[in-house]
């Protein structure tokens, strides 16, 4: 039976939904605020690439043209990818661009009957035999006219990294207002035509608060706009293990963090005793992992005569998904002055431009750009018109947002959420996601009792938490990708073990070609 679908957003989780969707027959709406697709990928800093070697983002069934040839695309190049993707597959045509989502609102059992379901929606189907829909209102983002359009299921494919910028909050009169240049967030300055973003930076004393791969990215275009006269200052909290490569002393990293072996050393949510006993074994081996590409990363970069090197370990970094790659040429740039790096547990704003607590000297600024991240769960929190949908999507500010499989609330019913948790590798994920959402959508498989859904989001949690340690960030799978894959596979009813022979299966790293059938 054909039913309504609505995904909210155009981005790489916004069309992987789409395709599934119409594959399994049903009729999918695609609202994007935006006049073009992309999500992320429409407006970067013109020097940004992307962060993973190309064969581990890709499309499955739509692998990289041959065309293109760096290992890193640009963002152009991402961006005519997702495109070709979108044509090939005949996707456009569902979408509604300049339509922005206001608000989405669920109208059928009353929410004291919700409270006590004992299965997702009340009877663990994806879809309301009782008459229970989705409202979403939806704004033309060109006319401001708006209007109500009902659905059967919502796919919320909003994104974490755009939209609400995430600003610091200071004490009265140590904020922006008492700083005489100019404040923007890197989202401000992304979105500018690069000719515009040049002319902003140029001949002006730009300080850089973040240490993220915007940051540097946005560093490196002032560095080369204004050189050592005008050097670019980078305020920074914490050392990350930004790395040169994905070759640490020519060891292809997914060797190292992308096959079942490397899996083996950690301890993952819902494990037996053999697979802890062998975690805890093979300790060692994780630690041994963790140090090498340390030792690669400091070598290389030099870290240690920047007093950059981070007091966590790298897979704490991987855990954290908070891995990026660092510029060619940065801390070139840094060693001879065109970039100055500079640790503030915390700083504050003052006439002339920054004050690092602690410490007399001012850091003189023209403007100041806050690379400081989004704020993806009130971005989330905020398209529900539900308060206590709000709440329940939102979860608790100490753990994770509390999402089954990464996808389903278990109290929200008829609705699913993509992209908003990280992996390493976030194309190859979304749409696995996606192929697992679509059989679900499809009747293929149906979900465990809302007390087992719960149990199983603590038990991710714990992962999380144990394994990023003071980086946790909320909702990244980490190093787990095989094991979490595995969970969607046995779902669907695929077999989990796609390589050929004993030791390929251990050693060989995935990638999502792997997962091209089912």
């Amino acid at each position: 039976m054909e039913r309504k679908v609505a995904i909210i957003g155009a981005g790489i989780s916004g069309l992987l939904a789409c395709k599934y969707a119409l594959l399994k027959g049903h009729r999918p709406t695609v609202f994007e605020a935006q006049s073009g697709l992309g999500g992320v990928w429409t407006k970067t800093v013109e020097i940004t690439k992307l962060q993973i070697p190309k064969p581990l983002y890709q499309f499955s069934d739509f692998p990289w043209p041959d065309s293109v040839t760096e290992v890193f695309p640009d963002q152009n190049q991402v961006l005519e990818y997702i495109e070709s993707y979108a044509r090939q597959f005949d996707l456009l045509h569902h979408i509604k661009f300049n339509t922005k989502v206001v608000s989405i609102d669920y109208e059928g059992a009353s929410s004291e009957v919700q409270q006590a379901w004992a299965l997702w929606g009340g009877t663990g189907e994806p879809f309301d035999s009782k008459g229970g829909k989705w409202y979403i209102t939806i704004q033309d983002t060109k006319s401001l006219s708006t209007e109500v359009c009902q659905f059967d299921f919502v796919i919320i494919c909003l994104g974490r990294f755009s939209g609400i910028p995430n600003i610091p909050e200071f004490p009265q009169g140590q904020g922006p207002e008492v700083f005489q240049g100019k404040v923007i967030h890197s989202m401000d300055y992304a979105a500018m035509d690069y000719a515009t973003a040049k002319e902003l930076i140029k001949g002006k004393r730009v300080a850089v608060v973040g240490l993220q791969k915007s940051a540097l990215d946005i560093a490196m275009e002032c560095s080369t706009a204004n050189g050592m006269d005008l050097p670019c200052t980078v305020i920074y909290r914490t050392e990350h293990w930004n790395i040169p490569d994905f070759q640490p002393w020519g060891v292809p990293l997914a060797y190292l963090y992308l096959n079942r072996f490397s899996e083996l050393s950690i301890h993952k949510p819902g494990e037996g005793p053999l697979l802890s006993l062998l975690a805890t074994l093979l300790s060692p081996v994780r630690w041994a992992f963790s140090k090498f590409v340390e030792s690669h990363v400091k070598h290389k970069l030099k870290l240690a005569k920047f007093g950059m090197v981070p007091k966590h370990s790298f897979l704490q970094e991987l855990s954290s998904c908070l891995t990026s790659t660092v510029p060619d040429d940065f801390y070139n740039r840094v060693e001879k002055g065109s970039i100055r790096l500079k640790k503030a547990p915390s700083f504050s704003f003052c006439k002339e431009g920054i004050l690092i607590d602690g410490k007399t000297e001012t850091i003189k600024a023209d403007l100041v750009i806050l690379a400081t991240g989004f704020n993806g769960v009130k971005k989330l929190r905020d398209i529900f018109a539900s308060p206590s949908f709000q709440d329940l999507i939102a979860g608790s500010p100490d753990k994770t947002v509390p999402l089954y499989r990464e996808c389903i609330h278990p109290r929200i019913p008829h609705l699913a959420v993509i992209g908003f948790s990280e992996s390493f590798a976030n194309l190859y994920t979304s749409q696995m996601r996606c192929r697992w959402l679509a059989e679900l959508l499809d009747g293929t498989f149906k979900l465990p009792s809302i007390q087992e859904m719960e149990k199983d989001i603590a038990e991710w949690d714990e992962y999380m938490k144990q394994y990023s340690d003071k980086n946790y960030r909320r909702s990244c799978i980490g190093a787990l990708h095989i094991w979490y894959n595995d969970q969607l596979c046995k779902d669907m009813g695929w077999n989990p073990k796609r390589k050929k022979g004993f030791i390929a299966e251990l050693f060989e790293p995935y990638n999502p070609m792997d997962y091209a059938c089912p």
